[in-house]
């Protein structure tokens, strides 16, 4: 009789430790949409609608291409851990109205990745994050996004919210679904001023690390590690701010088709007069390139790729190591926007080296003194004569980079921020590149990624 009493309470046990794995559901009383609280082992999928979706600290599956809609959100706890299905690649893609708020720390990150397992992870293991919003782009409608996802983005609330990400890793993402419609690690598409996105790392992605269509988001603390196309790239007419931006390539990993720059920036796709203008405003980045000259690594391009039309701010900065140019200008009203005296790009107090040409300018030019741009180039920032010249403490060290600047480095001083940079989202620094005497990147990273015979 005992016996079965025990049996009886054991197996009552079972059917509630059985019951703990499953959501709850619930509906909130005031806004009537449905709450979900996963439990760890959950899996993310379909499309939600109506929905809060909560994610605590654990591990989850997300699978195939997830929908958040109109008036949804999803909250992701610090220490998450989201893998995709191996077999039914998924892509998070949070609409306009819709929102994110996955908020990690410097010792919880929320963490992106590959289902596989460790030692078999590649890049393009999974889509991404496509993150939607409603700030003006300079398309004459709302333009569809990239990548099979099938959703229109933009409209005219510039400070529009997506919600937050923050402490967040991306890593091994970058599918195509169809040829040049890639998904990215992060896709921004008309997010506006009221999204906060700080310390995000894109690591091993297929395509882009950040891409940008229009909007008026803002950042800070962004690193692209091992990018395979280009590290940040902006398009559509995007006006937000950038500060603290790291850009680390892998000399083995490049795209084979298409060239991979620290910074590639179009006004759009052929170079048109639409407004408003591509203009990101950045200060404070550390672009460092392969610094090696082989066959894995011809595909690795310029520093800095500013072409078709767009207007550009980019101060402060450490660009060393890279392959075929350091800044890059390309199309006859990219020259003007630099080097007329009423233009609205600069390019100053930065610390500029590349293995090939420094300065490099395309051959769409009218009309235009190209020496006269070369030297006001040169004039506002500081041309290296080699990579070592910055005096980086280890910046090309892929496992372990250290970019703080060394005792001496001219990167300790030089700054300065004015016009532009005088909003106050800019925190005005005496340094140039993305760091001063503190690492930032410091616990929330990971660059320990050794590559085996069947991934990383």
């Amino acid at each position: 009789m005992k016996s079965f009493k025990l049996q009886t309470l054991f197996m009552a046990v079972l059917v509630l430790l059985a019951s703990c794995k499953k959501d709850s559901t619930e509906t909130t009383p005031n806004d009537g949409r449905q709450v979900i609280n996963l439990q760890n082992g959950g899996i993310i999928t379909g499309v939600y609608k109506n929905t809060i979706l909560n994610v605590p600290e654990g591990s989850f599956t997300l699978k195939g291409y997830v929908y958040f809609e109109d008036g949804s959100e999803i909250n992701i706890a610090a220490g998450a851990t989201i893998k995709s299905d191996v077999a039914d690649k998924g892509a998070l893609i949070i609409e306009r109205g819709a929102k994110i708020n996955a908020v990690g720390t410097s010792t919880k990150p929320v963490v992106f990745t590959s289902g596989k397992a460790v030692g078999q992870r590649l890049p393009g293991d999974w889509g991404g994050i496509v993150i939607l919003g409603k700030a003006k782009t300079n398309r004459s409608t709302e333009p569809t996004i990239e990548g099979g996802v099938g959703k229109n983005f933009g409209g005219t609330v510039d400070t529009d919210n997506s919600g937050t990400l923050k402490y967040v890793r991306i890593e091994f993402a970058g599918i195509a679904a169809q040829p040049n419609s890639e998904i990215n690690g992060l896709t921004l598409g008309g997010v506006g001023s009221g999204t906060t996105i700080e310390y995000v790392q894109v690591a091993y992605g297929n395509d882009d690390a950040f891409e940008i269509f229009g909007g008026t988001v803002n950042a800070k603390y962004l690193v692209a590690y091992a990018t395979a196309d280009d590290d940040f790239d902006f398009d559509f007419g995007y006006k937000g701010r950038i500060q603290y931006g790291v850009a680390l390539r892998d000399p083995s990993f490049i795209d084979a088709g298409d060239a991979g720059n620290g910074i590639e920036c179009d006004n759009d796709a052929t170079g048109t007069t639409a407004t408003p203008t591509t203009r990101p405003v950045l200060s404070n980045f550390t672009f460092v390139g392969p610094n090696v000259d082989n066959t894995t690594s011809k595909n690795h391009n310029f520093a800095n790729r500013f072409r078709r039309g767009t207007n550009f701010v980019l101060n402060n900065s450490v660009l060393i190591g890279w392959m075929k140019g350091g800044l890059s200008l390309e199309s006859d009203a990219t020259y003007d926007s630099f080097v007329a005296s009423t233009g609205t790009s600069e390019f100053k107090n930065n610390l500029l080296h590349a293995n090939a040409t420094t300065y490099r300018f395309g051959s769409v030019i009218t009309g235009i003194n190209v020496d006269a741009i070369k030297a006001k180039a040169e004039a506002s920032s500081t041309t290296l004569v080699a990579a070592v010249d910055a005096k980086l403490t280890d910046p090309f060290n892929l496992s372990t980079p250290n970019m703080l600047p060394a005792t001496g480095s001219p990167a300790l001083s030089g700054a300065a921020f004015a016009g532009d940079l005088t909003n106050s989202f800019f925190s005005a620094t005496t340094f140039r590149g993305a760091f001063g005497t503190t690492n930032w990147m410091a616990g929330w990273t990971n660059f320990n990624f050794t590559k085996g015979a069947s991934g990383y």
